[in-house]
């Protein structure tokens, strides 16, 4: 076990200690789930965990969010299951690549996998889309724009466009994972698959990827399909609704699984 995972383990049980919560699952987002971490990177734990029965039991409104960074290269945050599984029912991208992350931390297998086995009822391919275009027109807006860009940024410009044509051809969440989004959409041998190569082997090697010229190339995809896909989001219809009850379910099963185990 390496020294990071090992002091993300002690975090995670000393958040459990001090909240009295249990967390059902902890993995790794950001760039490092994604595939491309720099040498200077720094890690994103995300987890999702429950508070005894009687915490839910309130008239009061109570914070359902657990923020703790630790250090520059360790930041931890998780959610409360109930505003998981409300976020869930509209289709939060976020959550459902958390569910996905190729880096797992901790897990009970067996509510991850009922979570992760009603996720496709409540994708919405428009939800979705809306949020990667948010995402794309928002990087691309502060960072793409001159003609000396930080060529780093083009990967927080260019997953969520790849995100929205995965969504587009499969009608399905896209994977976390950059280098399956690239090999799945872009064309073999096209130029913008060679140029985007050529940044993700400078990514993984940490090379210096600051201020460059910009790469006109990427720039004319990403402009085009971010006009496209404005227009196309647009008239998507709405899905992923109406399962309340199964989340509903859910959420009881797992406070009941949970705290009769601690019994």
């Amino acid at each position: 076990m390496s020294d990071v995972k090992q002091q993300v383990l002690e975090e995670l049980r000393k958040i459990e200690k001090e909240e009295n919560v249990r967390i059902l699952y902890a993995c790794e987002s950001g760039s490092r789930a994604w595939g491309f971490p720099s040498k200077d990177s720094d890690y994103d734990v995300r987890f999702l965990y429950v508070r005894p029965v009687d915490w839910y039991l309130s008239i009061f409104e109570k914070r359902d969010v657990i923020e703790r960074p630790i250090s520059e290269m360790l930041d931890i945050n998780g959610w409360d299951l109930r505003k998981a599984l409300n976020l869930f029912r509209k289709s939060n991208p976020p959550l459902l690549e958390w569910l996905q992350s190729p880096i797992v931390y901790m897990e009970n297998h067996a509510i991850a996998e009922q979570i992760r086995w009603i996720s496709p009822f409540t994708f919405s391919p428009k939800s979705c889309m809306f949020h990667y275009l948010h995402m794309a027109k928002g990087n691309y807006r502060e960072y793409l724009q001159g003609d000396q860009v930080k060529i780093k940024k083009y990967f927080y410009v260019l997953r969520p466009i790849l995100a929205c044509e995965w969504i587009e051809k499969h009608n399905t969440m896209p994977p976390i994972e950059f280098d399956r989004l690239v090999d799945a959409v872009v064309p073999r041998g096209s130029e913008l698959k060679t140029i985007i190569d050529g940044l993700i082997i400078h990514k993984k090697a940490g090379d210096e990827m600051d201020y460059e010229p910009r790469i006109n190339p990427i720039n004319e995809y990403l402009e085009a399909k971010i006009e496209y896909y404005e227009r196309m989001a647009s008239g998507m219809k709405t899905s992923g609704e109406g399962q309340e009850q199964r989340l509903d379910d859910l959420f009881r099963s797992v406070l009941k699984e949970v705290w009769e185990e601690v019994k």
